[in-house]
């Protein structure tokens, strides 16, 4: 319906009731309108109201005495209707800044918001919705400590969304002040943002909090373990770096935190109470909002295992786009139809206008740079677990071979190990050319029989798509895309806080090979993630181990290989690596694949020539 007859809608109500004789107040202005069945700017955003409140968490981390409150920064259109609220709750609004030009927060010298980061308040505000950005415990104007996705973290949030719906308190002041309610809230709330941010809407999701209504995470965590750490091996960052930067060291009370994020994340890698408290997966059930999961399927930083552990779990209404990309927001890939669709998934979970989004494609895949496929469902329809074995002379298929083949542990990157000829550190199967497509959807595994010759080893695996490819370059400093000098518009301005941001393109590069589907494992735990057990060197164990979640198609013409190798670079080194023998008969890969391999009448030699250069080190999560 248009805008035009929705308010003769509301005169012709108003008309008939004036002819029944009844008394009507003083017509309000509206919470929104639509225009062709989407959410249209009614409110004027110079006019909108800013202010902070402080929300009581309940707990006292800094054990100074006193509750902490967490800094909840609000602009809302300035009507006497009640409206619904967009969330971003973040740790980095004063040590890093959101997005792809770093915003932060700014406020003018009486303490009020000036500077909301992004685009959301620009465009929503004026649409009927009000953006609240929080400072998550410990972090900018709150009191209390950062505990990096505990319990602290998750109600920096989930108390907020509790105060809209009026079950907390909230107050005018960091310390003291008088109590402040959300009269003007509907209680209706949807949380969006990218990495940290998102990792935060997962875990208040997971509570299963009332009046939280949609979440859309970008880049999200799932759990805190695989994000540190992989399947018993750690990535060599921790936990009180990340706490470290956000409370830009202006948190003296939080020492105590500090020392249980030191201890608790154990540097063996093995899985534990610390992780558990962080992971969010087991409680997946409990998550009552629609989901709308956004993830780059070649993000090296919050990698894609922490989707598809969520998305299988997850039982609600849900959507998901996969990006081609590393660590990048769709604001920066497609920002016309993210910004459309966004507006269009909140119009529906928070307006309840029926748009129908929920019916329409399920699943965004971009398959090249800048093409995206639409689709039913995710993974894959028809995708399925398919073993493939590795047989003599590196062919990988459905038969096994006999024997076993050695490595030598060093230290090296997936994509040097990929590329052709003799290379003493790794092997390398792959299949012969395929006469068809064969697109793998969802999450793999590898099993590895070996024997070791020293106590301690790392093993890491990798599928690799042997043939000439035009890819996002996610490796770059971009991670896929390049920043420009112009710049769009997106909602309306007002002095100290514009709309408008640096328009991106896609970074692409063409390769010869391209390494997806990557997976890491201390061979200590091959019997469980949370003890170390002994190894004896010439035994063989069996151990195995996630690869990540992926969409990728191998296209007609290609190969598909698989590397396996000791410590990749991205992981610490084992303390003595040595040789390794695999047993071919007792190791297989089981991969999700749609329909099957077949291989050509003509096979041709693998080139890996071009891959990309992977980055130098782990930068540890958001990269501001």
């Amino acid at each position: 319906m248009s805008r035009n007859k929705i308010r003769a809608l509301l005169t012709l109500l108003s008309a008939t009731a004036l002819s029944a004789g009844l008394v009507i107040p003083a017509q309000a202005t509206p919470a929104f309108e639509l225009d062709n069945g989407v959410s249209t700017p009614i409110h004027s955003f110079a006019d909108a109201i800013r202010e902070t409140v402080y929300v009581d968490t309940g707990l006292d981390l800094d054990k100074d005495g006193k509750t902490d409150r967490v800094a909840t920064d609000i602009i809302r259109p300035d009507t006497t209707a009640k409206v619904p609220v967009i969330m971003d709750a973040s740790p980095y609004y004063s040590c890093c800044g959101r997005g792809n030009e770093s915003e932060k927060k700014t406020y003018d010298s009486a303490g009020k918001p000036v500077k909301f980061p992004l685009f959301l308040d620009n465009y929503f505000v004026p649409r009927g919705y009000a953006v609240v950005l929080v400072d998550l415990a410990g972090t900018n104007r709150s009191s209390g400590c950062v505990d990096v996705g505990g319990r602290s973290d998750i109600d920096s949030a989930r108390r907020a969304v509790d105060w809209l719906n009026g079950r907390v308190k909230a107050y005018s002041s960091l310390s003291g002040g008088s109590e402040v309610s959300a009269s003007w809230s509907t209680g209706a709330v949807g949380m969006i943002g990218k990495s940290y941010d998102g990792t935060i809407a997962n875990g208040v999701a997971a509570s299963g909090v009332d009046g939280l209504k949609t979440i859309v995470p970008v880049g999200a965590i799932s759990s805190w373990y695989d994000y540190y750490r992989s399947d018993g091996v750690s990535f060599g960052f921790d936990p009180l770096g990340l706490s470290t930067t956000v409370d830009e060291g202006k948190k003296p009370l939080c020492t105590p935190v500090k020392t249980e994020l030191s201890q608790g994340a154990t540097a063996n890698g093995d899985q534990n109470a610390f992780w558990d408290a962080r992971d969010y997966v087991p409680d997946a059930s409990k998550v009552k909002a629609t989901v709308f999961a956004i993830h780059g399927i070649n993000d090296q930083n919050v990698k894609t295992i922490n989707f598809g552990q969520w998305w299988d779990k997850i039982t609600t209404t849900k959507k998901t786009w996969l990006s081609g990309a590393g660590h990048v927001d769709p604001f920066d890939l497609r920002r016309a139809t993210y910004v459309d669709t966004l507006n269009r998934w909140f119009d529906r979970w928070l307006l309840n206008v029926q748009n129908g989004i929920e019916n329409q494609p399920l699943s965004t895949v971009e398959r090249a740079p800048d093409s995206w496929t639409d689709e039913a469902s995710w993974p894959a329809p028809g995708a399925k677990p398919t073993e493939l074995k590795l047989g003599t002379g590196g062919v990988l298929g459905p038969t096994a071979g006999t024997g076993s083949q050695s490595f030598t542990e060093k230290r090296g990157g997936f994509p040097a190990w990929a590329k052709t000829g003799t290379n003493a550190n790794r092997l390398l199967f792959s299949t012969p050319t395929l006469d068809q497509d064969v697109r793998l959807s969802g999450t793999g595994s590898i099993t590895l029989t070996v024997t070791t010759s020293t106590p301690t080893s790392h093993l890491s695996a990798a599928l690799v798509d042997y043939g000439p490819q035009t890819i996002r370059n996610y490796t770059g400093s971009g991670e896929g895309i390049t920043t420009l000098s112009t710049e769009s518009c997106w909602g309306e301005s007002r002095t100290g806080d514009d709309a408008c941001y640096k328009d991106t393109k896609a970074d692409v590069s063409t390769v010869d090979l391209d390494v997806f589907g990557r997976g890491w494992t201390d061979l200590r735990n091959y019997q469980s993630l949370r003890s170390e057990q002994t190894i004896t060197p010439g035994k063989a164990y069996t151990i195995t181990f996630r690869l990540a979640t992926m969409d990728h198609v191998v296209p007609k013409g290609h190969k598909l290989g698989l590397i396996i190798g000791g410590s990749e670079q991205t992981v610490v080194a084992a303390k003595t690596p040595g040789k390794v023998d695999v047993s071919l008969t007792g190791s297989k890969l089981v991969l999700p694949i749609a329909g099957a391999i077949k291989a050509s009448t003509v096979d041709t030699p693998i080139r890996g020539e071009r891959a990309l250069t992977p980055a130098t080190a782990p930068k540890g999560l958001d990269r501001p």
